[in-house]
């Protein structure tokens, strides 16, 4: 076989050829990848056949999860367009900071005149009208003193982007405290930056010289405000009165318990069975700061990422969300900061809080433990002894419960997953794998068409590091032990590559899931970054839409893929050296990945195909005469893109979404996947 090298660039199209074809013995910077076929190929022959032992794909394949991080939950699925409601100091780290003020200048001088971010005054040049306020508040520690002069309106305004394309109607709330003068407080949204043109109006009397909350609503007239375009909102006073306010906010009215209807809608046809609430934040979670009333929870500082935690969504909150998208709660525990006991006090909330009552959930003992970010890491000589006492403690309160224990990552697995297998068989039911990777590579000044094909080789590549990771549980005396991939995405870090914001990204996904398939007798969980954010739902500017790896995510699980099928293929492969730093040497990797399965409901033989070849659109011949399939009239799914760095925004939500037909296929047909594409084919079955 004759060995060609080739230099790739991504947002071919389809008419244009290879750029640079080189020999063995050109350079190294062209001798980057390898591949198995010439250019121009005969149709790829897929052969699909019954294993000789039937596997079962877990549902749980098809997970998510939800991490206060980026605007994921406030500003995200939390629906109140208000930031920093309660006026609180240092709910920001430095950096964050600095990032507000380049972007909003103006709240330098906010800050000047005392108002905590991202707050500001009506009229900047009224100068000192504002005092912060410790120690006397309706919520947290801060509220802040409002100082009307004797004949000009005096306020504070926040920018807030409302989706109004949805919803006219907003539903507000505050608390005030009357100091002196009159008690008229006016609620107004007005055009950003025009003060004077006010688009919707309240009035609230203040009267009590004690902490009250008061209700308002605004309502905007249709055609005042266009999708995308910021409002103020604004709080003022006249006539030298003065007032405390504290605790602001401003809601839709279609709110469902406070969260955004569209990304509950976005999330709930994801069909996503389990949804962890996890991430770096949970080292130093306390969930009794998240139960109870609303406006008596504190507002911290989100320490792992340096963003404000309201605690307005907590425990009630995730389990409602988790009902109403119908999926299964899986927690993870604080292992830094917590302690067994208040672990076990929270299985036993949750417990009651669910469903029937009837424990059994899945709980993650801990989050990346393996790192020093991670606040009050266990280090390895104690990540063992710690395991064993959070799942005693968890076992107590329910013998039913399904533990996940803090595994390490692919490339450095040995030693930490060592240590926690010491413990007895039982302790725990799975060890957790995180595969959140960037594209730098090992190659030198490669081009960013070498780190593309690196990087969608990688979940080829993860296969056999599954196999071993599952091969040290059962040597080590945990047979039973499964793989838990509860994190994985992919970045690249100069947005030049698959990124989960763009195609790449979802062309990442749809490998790594047909990985995750294909090793479900290794693989029973796994939980895509993130249901908000990453590869998931976003919300910006008041616009909900999905990343390209959501769509691959919601159609994969939809389908509902239950009985693994054997495939033989005969596409051209190409193999990686110098790549990826986490996994740089990959054999072999098919241009065209496919697995078969059969539907949960045995209706349906499910072909989840993706073509990884930047620039050539793959033609195969399927085969599934072994199957005793006639043919019939098949739904055919494809998502694909003129270039896999195109990505959705609040501008085009719908740059990349699933196009749908259906088409007649016979017991063998043809069929030809588009370049860089994901395509599922979902053929009826005789019953």
């Amino acid at each position: 076989m004759r060995t060609t090298y080739f230099h790739l660039r991504p947002g071919f199209t389809n008419s244009l050829l290879l750029a640079t074809i080189c020999i063995a013995i050109a350079g190294p910077l062209c001798a980057q990848m390898t591949e198995s076929a010439p250019i121009a190929t005969a149709p790829i022959a897929i052969r699909v056949t019954r294993p000789a032992t039937e596997q079962v794909i877990s549902p749980m394949l098809f997970g998510s999860f939800l991490e206060p991080i980026g605007h994921s939950t406030y500003g995200g699925l939390w629906a109140d367009a208000v930031e920093n409601p309660s006026f609180e100091e240092g709910l920001w780290s430095a950096g964050n900071v600095d990032s507000m003020l380049h972007a909003h200048p103006e709240l330098r001088r906010a800050s000047q005149l005392g108002l905590p971010l991202p707050w500001q005054p009506l009229d900047q040049s009224q100068g000192a009208r504002y005092l912060p306020v410790r120690g006397d508040a309706a919520n947290s520690a801060q509220s802040v003193l409002i100082m009307a002069m004797p004949d000009k309106e005096v306020g504070i305004l926040q920018e807030v982007y409302l989706p109004v394309q949805r919803e006219l109607s907003y539903k507000g709330s505050l608390w005030v405290k009357h100091v002196q003068g009159g008690d008229a407080v006016s609620l107004t949204l007005r055009r950003h930056a025009h003060p004077d043109q006010i688009l919707a109006s309240a009035s609230i009397q203040a009267t009590s010289a004690e902490w009250k909350k008061y209700m308002f609503s605004l309502d905007l007239k249709p055609n005042t405000v266009e999708r995308l375009e910021p409002v103020d909102l604004v709080l003022s006073i006249t006539n030298e009165a003065r007032i405390q306010v504290d605790n602001v906010s401003l809601n839709p009215a279609d709110a469902v318990d406070g969260m955004d209807p569209e990304v509950i809608d976005m999330a709930r046809e994801l069909h996503s069975p389990v949804l962890r609430f996890g991430g770096n934040f949970t080292s130093a979670y306390d969930w009794h700061d998240g139960i109870g009333p609303l406006d008596k929870r504190v507002s911290k500082l989100n320490l792992s990422w340096g963003i404000p935690e309201y605690n307005t969504f907590g425990t009630d909150e995730f389990l409602r969300f988790c009902e109403l998208i119908h999926s299964q709660p899986q927690v993870a525990l604080n292992l830094g900061t917590g302690t067994p006991a208040q672990a076990g006090e929270w299985v036993h909330y949750i417990d009651q809080h669910w469903e029937r009552h009837k424990g059994g959930l899945l709980w993650e003992m801990g989050n990346e433990l393996w790192g020093d970010f991670q606040t009050g890491y266990p280090t390895i000589t104690r990540v063992a002894p710690l395991t064993l006492s959070y799942s005693q403690a968890i076992r107590k309160v329910d013998p039913r419960a399904v533990l996940i224990a803090t595994g390490g990552d692919e490339d450095s697995y040995r030693d930490w997953n060592a240590k926690q297998l010491s413990n007895p068989a039982g302790t725990f039911n799975f060890l957790s794998t995180h595969f959140v990777v960037n594209d730098a590579v090992q190659m030198p000044h490669a081009s960013s068409e070498f780190r593309t094909m690196a990087a969608l080789a990688l979940p080829w590549g993860l296969a056999e590091r599954m196999r071993a990771i599952k091969q040290q549980a059962g040597e080590a005396g945990h047979p039973d032990a499964r793989v838990a991939f509860t994190e994985w995405l992919m970045i690249s870090n100069d947005h030049t590559g698959p990124n989960y914001t763009n195609m790449g990204g979802a062309l990442f996904a749809a490998g790594f899931l047909n990985m995750v398939m294909r090793n479900a007798d290794t693989v029973s969980i796994s939980d895509m970054t993130g249901i908000l954010e990453f590869g998931g739902i976003w919300k910006k500017r008041g616009q909900v839409y999905g990343a390209p790896a959501y769509w691959v995510l919601r159609t994969l699980a939809s389908a509902k893929p239950h009985t693994l099928l054997t495939v033989s293929t005969t596409s051209p492969t190409y193999s990686i050296k110098r790549g990826v730093n986490r996994l740089p040497e990959i054999a072999e990797v098919p241009y065209l990945d496919v697995v078969a399965t059969v539907s949960e409901d045995k209706s349906k033989l499910l072909l989840m195909c993706v073509n990884r070849h930047l620039v050539r659109p793959e033609t195969a011949t399927i085969d599934l005469t072994a199957l005793g399939i006639a043919g019939g009239m098949a739904k055919v799914t494809t998502l694909t893109s003129e270039n896999i760095l195109t990505e959705n925004d609040e501008e085009e939500p719908n740059r990349i979404i699933p196009i749908v037909h259906n088409e007649t296929v016979q017991a063998t047909f043809s069929h030809t996947f588009p370049n860089a594409s994901v395509t599922l084919i979902e053929i009826p079955l005789s019953k």
